[in-house]
């Protein structure tokens, strides 16, 4: 395994606080809006998104860990996103640019593979993997999100479907040659994330590779210090992700371009 601790920017268009740069696909699907992140149900909450959608991404992901559901606020977001009540602070417009870097780099070739992309939002990442011909399905929890992603590629190659991270399809175990993780198992509360790091793992199939995007934090900050979301992870964090035979073969650490003191995660693993 290659462990760099790189001091080159890496390229991240995603919020320097660090908020999560892609959809959550996970937890139980919230009827109470619409898509992947919080919709601010108040008017006044509509207006502070309008000013900072960051703050106001954090205010209605704490309002839902106030009423103990902790994904609920993903579909209210991407609801109040629709309607124009909000902005989605991830939703970049393509796709990640460490996820770029990697398929420039690695050229993987798609045909005759299939791939999951977790947490897929409005779908630039599972187009790009798409477009290198992998069958590809992309989900996401929130059905407002997967409804943008077909409206935004009416075209796609890709199949995008509601589905819960926690608790995916069974036919889906080990079964994809490619899984793309993008800041979804941050947006989830500490307690939660090993479950979802597990469920990601395990849809990887013998072969296949697993590609993990994150913000990164320092192992020596403890859990009760972190007010997320996000909630990023620790190099333990990253290291769990590698189980029974899928072993961790390169990992990068780069600060982020628009904040120097904020890190990225970029983990490569293979199942044997």
């Amino acid at each position: 395994m290659t462990d760099q601790y790189a001091a080159q920017d890496s390229p991240d268009t995603g919020a320097g606080n660090g908020l999560p740069d892609a959809a959550a696909g996970v937890g139980s699907p919230s009827t109470s809006a619409g898509n992947q992140e919080p919709d601010p149900a108040g008017r006044e909450s509509s207006d502070a998104g309008a000013q900072d959608p960051d703050a106001a991404t954090r205010h209605l992901a704490h309002k839902s860990l106030e009423a103990d559901d902790p994904t609920g606020w993903f579909e209210e977001l991407y609801s109040a996103a629709a309607d124009g009540r909000a902005v989605v602070p991830w939703d970049r417009g393509m796709a990640h640019p460490l996820l770029a870097d990697w398929v420039s780099t690695a050229q993987p070739e798609g045909a005759g593979k299939r791939a999951l992309v977790v947490g897929a939002g409005t779908g630039w990442d599972a187009e790009l993997i798409a477009d290198l011909g992998y069958d590809t399905i992309a989900f996401d929890i929130s059905p407002t999100a997967v409804e943008a992603a077909q409206q935004a590629h009416p075209d796609s190659k890709a199949q995008y479907q509601v589905a819960d991270l926690l608790n995916p399809p069974t036919d889906w175990h080990r079964a994809f040659d490619l899984v793309i993780e993008i800041f979804t198992v941050q947006a989830l509360p500490i307690p939660i994330q090993p479950t979802a790091t597990r469920q990601v793992s395990e849809q990887v199939r013998a072969g296949g590779t697993l590609i993990v995007i994150a913000a990164a934090r320092e192992d020596d900050v403890p859990d009760d210090e972190v007010e997320g979301p996000p909630w990023p992870l620790t190099r333990a964090s990253i290291d769990a992700f590698a189980k029974d035979d899928l072993r961790l073969i390169q990992l990068d650490r780069a600060p982020s371009p628009s904040d120097p003191t904020s890190y990225r995660w970029r983990a490569e693993y293979l199942r044997d």
